[in-house]
C-alpha cells in the first residue's frame, strides 16, 4: 500500500507563478474528463487566465472555465473558446433542444419557443425568475449540437417587480451568510439602482463567480465586480473557521428552506426538513427524481448541515408509461455531448430505469445516470453501467513546484503514482490544497482519510481522486463540526 499524506501549508506564499498556473491547468485538463486538452490553449497573467481554441460542446466549455476557476492562485478566467460541433440539420437541432426542454420536469411548462441556425439556438418567451432562465441554459447546454445559445428574449415576469435596492443588499448577505461554497466576511455590497456593487476580497475565483450569481437572483440589474479581489488568505485560518460557527437547528431549518426558495426544481414541492444537531432529514413528496437528488445538494450546501438524509419520495403527477419514459432516456443519452457515442441498454419498471453498458470512466457513469434523472417520469435510476477502467497516466508530469518531499522513483509503482496523481489535484484545488486529507493507494483503490470543512470540500476531494484514475474511492473523509473548528 501506498501512502502519501497531504503536507502543511504554513510555509505556502500569497503569490502563486503565472507559469505554474498555466502548467497546472493544462496538466487538469489532460486528465479530466469532458474536456479537449489538446485543442485549448491556457495563457495566465497577473493570475487572469484565458482560454483559447476549440472545445466539441457548450457542456465541455462550461466545464474547462470550471476547473480553471477552481486552481489555486487563479484570480479570475476570460472564456474566449469556440465550439466546433458535429454537424446536425437546423431541423434536427431544433427537434433536439425542444424535446429536452419538453422532457425536462421542470421546464416542460415553461412557456418556450426555439429557433435555430447554424448550430445557434434563439430561445424566446417567459419565465418567471432569473433561476428559471439560468435553469433553461443548463438544460439546452446538455444537447449535442448547441454552439451557441442567445436567450436575450427570454424575459423574467418578476423584473418589473424586484426588490428595492436595500432588500437586495440585506438578501445578498443573508444567502452568501448561509451559504458554505463562499466566505464573504470580507466581502462588502452596495446597491443603487437596482446596481449591485461587491468590494472586498474572497479566497477563490469560484467564490467570486458564486457571489457574482447571488447578486443577480436576488434581483440586481447590473453587478459591478471590479473591486471584488481573489487572495488565497481568505480561504485558510480564522476567517473561514469563523464561518462554521455554532447555529441552532431551528435557524439551519430555516435555511434550508430559504435555500429551497432560490431552486426552481425545488421550490414548489417544499420538503419538510427536520433537523437535529445539524443532521437534516428531508421528508415529503415531489414529482420526479431530480427535485429529490437537488433538494438533498440544497440542504448539503448551508452551514451547520453535516450529513442529509433523503427521505422524499419520487410520485409523478401524471404517470407515463414504461415505454415512453424508456425512449425519452434513451433519446437524452443519446443526444448527450458525453455520452451520446455509448450503446447503452435501457429498461424501465414501474418508473424506476436501469441502465446497463460501458462507459470510459467515473465521470460518464455519473453522467449518464444523471441524464436519465433528469427526465420526467423517473423515480429512480439503477446504474449498473460499467468503466472500461483506462487510467490516466499524464497526471505524474512534474508542473509547479513539487510539494515537499514528493520526488517520485524513476520506477514508481502503479498505486504510488496514482496516490501522487490524487495528492497533485488536491494540491492545486484552491478549495483543498489547505486542508488535511490524506491519500492511500492499494490495487487501484483510492481511500481518502482526514477532515475537511463541508460536504462540499469531501465531495470534491473525491471527485478528484477518480479523475486521478481512481478505479474505485472509499471517501472517508470526515466533516469538520463546529467543535473542531
Amino acid at each position: 500500500m501506498e501512502t502519501i499524506e497531504h503536507p502543511t501549508q504554513t510555509g505556502t506564499q500569497e503569490h502563486v507563478a503565472d507559469s505554474d498556473i498555466t502548467a497546472a491547468i493544462e496538466t487538469l485538463f489532460l486528465s479530466s474528463r469532458g474536456v479537449t486538452p489538446h485543442l485549448i490553449d491556457v495563457t495566465t497573467l497577473h493570475g487572469v487566465v484565458e482560454l483559447t481554441g476549440f472545445t466539441d460542446s457548450l457542456l465541455s466549455k462550461q466545464r474547462a472555465r470550471d476547473i480553471a476557476l477552481a486552481v489555486r492562485g487563479v484570480r479570475s478566467v476570460v472564456d474566449e473558446l469556440e465550439i466546433r460541433t458535429p454537424e446536425l440539420t437546423d431541423a434536427e437541432l431544433r427537434r433536439n433542444v425542444e424535446r429536452a426542454l419538453a422532457h425536462d420536469p421542470a421546464t416542460t411548462d415553461y412557456k418556450l419557443s426555439c429557433a435555430v441556425a447554424n448550430g445557434t439556438v434563439t430561445v424566446s418567451g417567459v419565465v418567471q425568475t432569473w433561476q428559471e432562465k439560468q435553469l433553461v441554459l443548463r438544460v439546452l447546454r446538455g444537447v449535442r449540437g448547441v454552439r451557441r445559445l442567445e436567450t436575450d428574449n427570454v424575459k423574467v415576469r418578476g423584473g418589473e417587480t424586484m426588490n428595492s435596492d436595500e432588500e437586495i443588499s440585506t438578501e445578498i448577505r443573508e444567502v452568501l451568510d448561509w451559504d458554505v461554497r463562499v466566505n464573504s466576511a470580507l466581502v462588502e455590497v452596495h446597491t443603487t439602482d437596482k446596481q449591485v456593487k461587491l468590494s472586498g476580497t474572497v479566497g477563490t475565483a469560484a467564490e467570486k463567480e458564486r457571489i457574482i450569481d447571488v447578486a443577480y437572483q436576488a434581483g440586481a440589474a447590473r453587478v459591478d465586480d471590479h473591486d471584488l479581489f481573489v487572495a488565497y488568505w481568505a480561504v485558510v485560518g480564522d476567517l473561514r473557521r469563523e464561518k462554521f460557527a455554532h447555529r441552532s437547528d431551528e435557524e439551519i431549518a430555516k435555511a434550508v428552506h430559504d435555500t429551497f426558495r432560490y431552486d426552481p426544481r425545488v421550490l414548489s414541492y417544499e420538503p419538510d426538513v427536520l433537523v437535529h444537531d445539524g443532521y437534516v432529514t428531508l421528508t415529503g413528496t415531489v414529482s420526479n427524481l431530480r427535485a429529490k437528488l437537488d433538494a438533498e445538494q440544497d440542504a448539503r450546501h448551508v452551514v451547520g448541515v453535516w450529513d442529509v438524509q433523503n427521505r422524499l419520495k419520487v410520485r409523478p403527477p401524471r404517470p407515463l408509461p414504461d415505454a415512453v419514459i424508456r425512449q425519452n432516456v434513451q433519446d437524452a443519452l443519446a443526444c448527450d455531448p458525453y455520452v451520446g457515442d455509448f450503446d447503452f441498454m435501457v429498461l424501465v419498471y414501474n418508473g424506476k430505469v436501469y441502465l446497463d453498458g460501458r462507459v470510459g470512466n467515473h465521470f460518464e457513469q455519473e453522467h449518464a445516470a444523471d441524464v436519465a434523472a433528469g427526465i420526467s417520469g423517473v423515480a429512480e435510476v439503477a446504474n449498473r453501467l460499467e468503466m472500461t477502467g483506462t487510467t490516466c497516466a499524464t497526471g505524474l508530469r512534474p508542473y509547479g513546484r513539487p510539494a515537499a518531499g514528493l520526488h517520485p522513483a524513476p520506477l514508481a509503482s502503479p498505486d504510488y503514482a496514482l496516490a501522487e496523481r490524487i495528492r497533485r489535484r488536491h494540491y492545486w484545488s484552491a478549495g483543498l490544497y489547505h486542508q488535511e486529507v490524506n491519500v492511500q493507494a492499494e490495487n487501484g483503490v483510492a481511500t481518502l482519510t482526514g477532515t475537511v470543512d463541508t460536504w462540499v470540500d469531501r465531495e470534491q476531494a473525491g471527485f478528484e481522486a477518480y479523475e486521478a484514475g481512481a478505479r474505485f474511492v472509499n471517501n472517508e473523509l470526515q466533516v469538520r463540526t463546529p467543535a473542531h473548528a
